[in-house]
């Protein structure tokens, strides 16, 4: 059992400054996995005031010198990649083969990506007698959440180290163990002390104590919906800079071309991933009308060769986080059915073979309208919906009407139809037959957030712009 009862802070290990623990559970079997300790309001505090007495060095450190500090983190995250992978594995289900692959690659592809990045960003720029100025924001409370802890973790604190912000971290309670050993790495990389702080904790204590603290300069935060909305709440009287990743409800539009099967079948397995678990997957799926039947056909057959069971073992798909969202999950799957949708894979209750574990069957519905819940909310499980379009521009319709703006894809043969679909999603990545890239900007629209991590455009998050009028004569 793993036991983490202390927090990172000023470059040290310590003890809580009020010791207070809870248990944590593995989703795969039910049976307590770990304990770790609680933070409170001063634990905030003691961290914060390590971070900004920080900031007034790492904030002039050089280019070279953040540089050399990010290459020792990819040395050390190199050698714990194994032991990233197992600790993501145990605390939200992951299987092991995207735990210790997908899992593991997008926090290696977000430290190149800051790397070769930091390398050319322009900090200055001259724009004839004024000089425009980035200089890092200060210091930046993060807020993750535990679906992918790693991803989550290092799009915010790769940028923020490369920036010069120094960073004071809460991760969910749900996937505190790949944090942990995240801290444990930039310790032994050499971090300066203060610059990287880990507070453990729930979010209505540390996260709220975080999101009203004064000498925090910036929060930004990846979660629900409702927790996005209540930091800027409590972050509007210190009028400290919000960046919100959000929630999603992400369309995929299935263009009606001879590759229909296989772009109906690539949806369906995809939105299996991570159990489903993902705030950009795209869990509705538009078909035309016309070829519902096929599409029903083909999404029953994908679903039926997504393995679920021990994510110990070779299979796709593991459980979900935690009894609350197995629950949550059953609730929405009981809802499409009262609401008339076709039940074409899955429903309620746990796969065969799966007696104990938080377990959920790959379901599919079909005929389902965009007025329906089950369109309308985020399930964030393996559950996907397919809708109905008579035309283009009909599909197009559907996919915007949402509250939500996260992501999209478009699947077809014609580049030229995808791209003109593309441009008119309003959503803030869009990909075309699944594309991807550590370069592009990733953020919401509407209720999906405001701000953009990834790449160049997660530094822009953690600078202010300062102009130096007459600097030149």
């Amino acid at each position: 059992m793993r036991e983490y009862l202390e927090f990172y802070i000023g470059g040290q290990w310590v003890d809580p400054i009020e010791f207070t623990t809870v248990n944590t559970v593995n989703p795969a079997t039910e049976e307590i996995s770990g304990r770790i300790a609680l933070g409170t309001g001063a634990d905030v505090d003691r961290a914060v005031k390590a971070a900004r007495q920080a900031f007034a060095s790492w904030s002039r450190s050089s280019r070279e010198e953040r540089l050399a500090v990010l290459e020792r983190i990819l040395v050390e995250y190199q050698k714990r990649s194994a032991d990233l992978g197992a600790a993501v594995t145990e605390e939200m289900g992951a299987p092991k083969g995207l735990a210790g692959g997908f899992h593991i690659g997008l926090g290696l592809g977000h430290l190149t990506t800051a790397i070769d990045v930091l390398k050319t960003f322009r900090f200055e720029e001259q724009r004839g007698a004024t000089l425009i100025v980035k200089e890092p924001i200060g210091v930046c409370g993060m807020i993750t959440p535990w679906n992918w802890p790693i991803n989550q973790v290092t799009v915010k604190v790769f940028p923020a180290l490369a920036t010069g912000c120094t960073i004071v971290l809460k991760p969910s309670q749900e996937s505190h163990f790949s944090a942990h050993i995240l801290a444990e790495i930039f310790d032994a990389a050499g971090v300066p002390a203060g610059v990287f702080n880990l507070i453990q904790g729930k979010g209505s204590v540390v996260g709220t104590a975080m999101s009203i603290h004064p000498d925090i300069d910036m929060i930004s935060i990846t979660g629900s919906e409702s927790a996005g909305v209540q930091v800027a709440i409590n972050a509007a009287p210190t009028v400290k800079r919000v960046c919100q990743e959000l929630g999603g409800k992400s369309a995929n539009i299935v263009l009606d071309d001879a590759d229909l099967a296989g772009n109906v079948a690539k949806g369906v397995t995809g939105m299996m991933v991570n159990s489903g678990q993902t705030c950009s997957a795209t869990s509705r799926m538009l078909v035309p009308q016309s070829r519902m039947d096929e599409a029903m056909a083909v999404a029953r057959e994908a679903a039926a060769s997504v393995t679920v069971g021990d994510p110990g073992g070779d299979v796709a798909m593991g459980p979900v986080v935690s009894k609350a969202q197995f629950n949550s999950i059953q609730e929405y799957i009981r809802k499409g059915i009262e609401e008339g949708a076709t039940l074409v894979a899955g429903g309620t209750g746990r796969p065969d073979g799966c007696d104990k574990g938080f377990y959920v069957r790959p379901t599919v519905f079909a005929n389902v309208t965009n007025d329906m819940v089950i369109a309308r909310e985020e399930i964030f499980g393996p559950v996907l919906v397919i809708i109905g379009y008579d035309s283009v521009d009909h599909a197009i319709e559907i996919a915007n009407d949402s509250d939500f703006g996260l992501a999209g894809n478009v699947a077809g043969a014609n580049l030229e139809t995808a791209r003109a679909v593309a441009r008119r999603m309003r959503a803030g990545s869009v990909g075309i037959n699944n594309g991807f890239d550590f370069n592009a900007p990733f953020g919401g629209y509407k209720r999906s957030g405001n701000g953009r991590e990834w790449g160049e455009f997660g530094f822009h998050e953690y600078l202010e712009i300062k102009a130096i009028l007459g600097y030149a004569p």
